[in-house]
């Protein structure tokens, strides 16, 4: 674990559920709080920090299903594992479909709680890890003149030289320094760096 340890979220109406799910993630070395209702979770969403979050998909007033959904927008990079019985299945599925990273069902060991929370933490620092280097590139990308910006995204399109100078009604010399700007400012060694770049950053290409 890192010397803060990652804090986990209880979301479930049955205190007993609540109280054995606490003392086994406690043991494992996480933090944990715990919540008897959706609301009451999300009440406390902005103040606490919970890098996931296990919800029971049956609980009255708000069910588990309703919260994922919530949280989707509200908080869309939290990992939520659905708690589900056997009659629930297809209620987790919903959820899956709208963002839960997994379901656990009814009668869970230890083990299956302790495996599906390792495996959303690692989803979500891999989300955070791509995130922070989606705004890095956007903001490189804020650097390229309105020109270079239209000779990046020809040439992560793999268009030629030849082919931005055409359509761009320029030289293929003055593509050539364009794009040795483009590649200084963004800082990519090569046209595949380039092109993921694009891609990270999510830029359209397909309609210049």
């Amino acid at each position: 674990m890192n010397e803060r340890a990652a804090v986990v979220a209880v979301i479930d109406d049955d205190d007993a559920v609540r109280d054995s799910l606490g003392a086994l993630l406690e043991a494992a070395g996480y933090d944990v709080d715990t919540y008897d209702s959706g609301r009451a979770f999300l009440s406390a969403l902005s103040q606490a920090s919970p890098a996931c979050a296990l919800v029971d998909v049956r609980m009255p007033e708000m069910d588990g299903l309703e919260l994922q959904q919530r949280l989707a927008y509200t908080a869309p990079s939290l990992p939520v594992i659905i708690i589900t019985g056997h009659g629930d299945i297809a209620m987790a599925v919903r959820a899956i479909k709208a963002g839960a990273v997994d379901f656990v069902e009814k009668p869970f060991t230890d083990r299956t709680i302790l495996d599906g929370i390792a495996q959303a933490l690692a989803s979500r620092e891999e989300a955070l890890s791509r995130e922070t280097r989606r705004r890095e590139i956007e903001r490189r990308l804020g650097r390229l003149t309105t020109r270079e910006r239209e000779v990046f995204e020809r040439l992560a399109r793999g268009s030629s030289n030849k082919v931005v100078a055409r359509e761009l009604g320029i030289s293929p010399r003055t593509v050539e320094v364009h794009r040795a700007r483009v590649m200084e400012k963004l800082q990519a060694p090569s046209l595949s760096h380039l092109v993921r770049m694009a891609v990270i950053a999510q830029v359209d290409m397909g309609d210049i």
